[in-house]
Parts: structure tokens; C-alpha cells; sequence
């Protein structure tokens, strides 16, 4: 591990990486995320979550606005 922060695209399936490094931050909690260990993001908001309990902050964040 570098300690670097990657940058990321995301797809649906997959994501691609922009620049080197081996994690990311939780765009809500502001975790970092081992890419080994990322398995929730956004597509749309190209944002990266920790866990399912950020997905749903975000998706409540989101459905407020609304």
C-alpha cells in the first residue's frame, strides 16, 4: 500500500482508475476505503461509500431535496 488516494471513474459493475493510489474517501462520512475493500458507489454522483449506512444517509440526503 502507498497511502496514496486514488481517483476514480465509476461504472456500473466496475470503476476505473484515474489516478494511482490505494483508497478513497467515504464522500459521507469521510472514511477511508481500501480500493480492495470498495463495493458501494454511486454512478451518478460518482461518490464512494463505506457502507450501506452511508448509501442510505446519501439516498435520504438525496429524497429530502426532492
Amino acid at each position: 500500500m502507498n497511502g496514496n488516494k486514488a481517483k476514480l471513474k465509476f461504472h456500473h459493475n466496475n470503476f476505473e482508475i484515474i489516478e494511482q493510489g490505494d483508497h478513497v474517501l467515504c464522500s459521507v462520512s469521510g472514511k477511508k476505503i481500501l480500493l480492495t475493500n470498495l463495493v458501494y458507489w454511486n454512478v451518478e454522483l460518482q461518490e464512494a461509500y463505506y457502507s450501506p449506512k452511508e448509501v442510505k444517509i446519501r439516498y435520504q440526503q438525496i429524497n429530502e431535496k426532492k
